[in-house]
């Protein structure tokens, strides 16, 4: 198959398969709701940081016992535990339920066994994820937070220095590993063979792999829009808070803007579900299409 027709194919089972969907959204939910718990974690670290007060996690927790009733504060506080805990596995038992789903509907299979699929791939891809766990922005910018805040003089600046070349080293072994996770669910290799694999599979077909890059760059332009919704949905709910804030009681204004916060938090992650289950489906075909394909290193099988 060309790239054109592996897009053509992914869009096309992203759009037909319904459970598909489903473990989409469940991943696009929590992934976004993690990137906005530590988005605003580090923005009220960073503002008092800048106010020449250096403040940590605890802070927080004070803030809420401080300004909420104690009912609310203990009821948020379980809240905050339950989303930390489904936010950190979700995702990823997600991951391997739609490789292989996805894999499933391309060999015109029955599209069944998700739970099975992201349960028995859980911790390969726990694996995977934690390798290039330096590639993701909001992880480096958690690291680079805390550095600022906690590192002494210049000492800070070096350790900047080497946060930057670890992740674009990170960043770059991640691209050349785009292909780990589908060894893994489907041909059930270990974490580094894949990995290995990866490598291999790409720099043989590297103008393949390379086009198909760039034409998901322009297809996924709403990656973009993404990154804006993370960091613009914390202020509408904050804004709207304060406002409310004015004129109602605390406790209740707290509601109100964490249901409309996470009211917008459903509608992205319904919208960014397609784009997610897309990406994914696209390097699934691609890595089951170059499977097929002699290795460059072998002469004669």
């Amino acid at each position: 198959m060309t790239p054109r027709e592996i897009v053509a194919e992914a869009w096309t089972i992203t759009k037909k398969e319904v459970l598909l969907r489903r473990w989409g959204f469940a991943a696009a939910l929590f992934e976004t709701l993690r990137n906005v718990e530590l988005i605003l974690y580090q923005g009220y670290f960073l503002y008092w940081y800048f106010k020449g007060v250096t403040v940590g996690w605890l802070s927080v927790e004070v803030l809420f016992f401080e300004s909420l009733p104690l009912w609310l504060f203990i009821t948020v506080t379980v809240l905050l535990v339950i989303l930390l805990i489904l936010e950190l596995f979700v995702p990823t038992l997600a991951t391997g339920a739609i490789i292989g789903l996805a894999a499933k509907s391309y060999r015109k299979e029955e599209v069944k066994g998700g739970l099975v699929l992201a349960l028995y791939n859980f911790f390969p891809m726990l694996e995977i994820h934690g390798l290039f766990l330096l590639s993701s922005f909001t992880t480096v910018f958690t690291v680079w937070s805390f550095i600022l805040r906690y590192g002494g003089g210049e000492l800070k600046y070096g350790a900047m220095a080497i946060l930057i070349i670890v992740w674009t080293i990170s960043t770059l072994f991640h691209l050349f590993s785009s292909f780990a996770e589908e060894g893994v669910v489907i041909r059930k290799l270990g974490v580094f063979t894949s990995v290995g694999r990866s490598f291999k599979l790409i720099l043989s077909h590297l103008g393949h792999v390379m086009f198909l890059f760039i034409l998901m760059v322009v297809i996924s332009l709403r990656i973009l829009l993404n990154a804006s919704m993370i960091f613009l949905i914390p202020g509408i709910a904050i804004g709207f808070g304060l406002f409310l804030a004015l004129f109602l009681p605390t406790s209740l204004s707290v509601i109100i803007a964490t249901i409309v916060g996470l009211t917008l938090l459903v509608i992205l992650s319904y919208f960014l579900a397609y784009l997610h289950i897309f990406k994914q489906t696209v390097w699934t075909l691609t890595y089951m299409e170059l499977s097929k394909l002699k290795d460059l290193d072998i002469i004669e099988e």
